[in-house]
């Protein structure tokens, strides 16, 4: 049985006049469970962990787990200084959560043995399941197939979150069987899951996701037409949720939807009004003729 499978929301950080806005954060995150998605990043990319101080993103972690479970609740941790990363660990720690996604060191570019001692590194010091994050369009460094290879061997590393590029290396990886994978590329979810992926961590999955619950289960049972059609519905509204810097288009989504304020920290920048427009447009299509109705009435 997959520890990590399904529908995993790399969830946003909701903003109020540069604030974290907690209430729409937790609104959210009950939302989106009530769906049937399986889990929750908390503090990654989407969630602009960047622009958020330690304490932000532990107070975000927080907020989360005040309406989660644990076991579906996973926590990003990302930097380049491998002591103040073991110290935000420690903080982690503290907490009951299913998991750590733990990207490479970024900017620093490191070797593929460096690469290997800290990962190793950070799984020696987890008290729970690690993620690894192939992400080198974000960190500069790309962990090869026979780094991940070694750290997959580690008992701590579970799975990992594939955007590396390469679907020679996500084949290899699904075919080696030693740990999970999920795809990071929203508009690969249908092949990965076809060729033996156990799932996703989703960024676009905060629109319409018991449509990508769905998505999975049809795979699951071996409905592949019924799978590529709501996989071809779903796809321009993924392509336009990536086709400014993330998550921009999402944020923007999710404000028409009423979920939360469409901003964003600063050098991030909302959706161009073009763009918000289209987003409309698509999600206007998306949805289910008796929704519509209900929402005129």
């Amino acid at each position: 049985m997959a520890s990590f499978s399904g529908i995993w929301v790399a969830l946003v950080t909701p903003f109020n006049q540069h604030n974290v806005d907690f209430p729409a954060l937790k609104r959210l995150a009950q939302h989106l469970l009530a769906t049937g998605v399986d889990g929750l990043v908390v503090c990654g990319t989407t969630g602009e962990a960047a622009a958020l101080d330690k304490e932000e993103q532990l107070a975000v972690l927080d907020a989360v787990l005040e309406v989660a479970p644990a076991h579906q609740v996973v926590m990003g941790l990302a930097g380049n200084n491998l002591t103040a990363t073991l110290q935000m660990q420690q903080a982690i720690a503290q907490r009951d959560i299913a998991g750590v996604l733990v990207p490479a060191p970024y900017y620093i570019r490191p070797s593929q043995s460096g690469l290997v001692e800290y990962f190793t590194t950070l799984a020696d010091a987890s008290h729970v399941p690690v993620i690894l994050y192939n992400v080198p369009y974000r960190t500069g460094v790309t962990l090869e197939l026979d780094t991940l290879r070694q750290i997959a061997r580690h008992p701590q590393v579970k799975a990992i979150k594939e955007c590396g590029g390469n679907p020679d290396v996500t084949m290899a990886l699904i075919d080696d069987g030693e740990i999970d994978v999920l795809t990071g590329e929203d508009n690969l979810i249908l092949s990965t899951l076809c060729l033996g992926g156990t799932g996703a961590i989703s960024a676009s999955a905060h629109l319409y996701p018991e449509r990508f619950v769905q998505l999975v289960q049809q795979v699951a049972d071996g409905d592949l037409p019924a799978a590529r059609a709501n996989f071809y519905a779903l796809l321009p509204m993924i392509r336009q949720m990536f086709s400014f810097a993330n998550p921009a288009p999402v944020k923007a989504a999710l404000a028409q939807q009423g979920l939360l304020r469409n901003e964003l920290r600063a050098p991030m920048q909302t959706a161009p009004l073009a763009l918000q427009q289209q987003i409309a447009a698509t999600l206007a299509q998306l949805q289910p003729q008796d929704e519509a109705v209900s929402e005129i009435c």
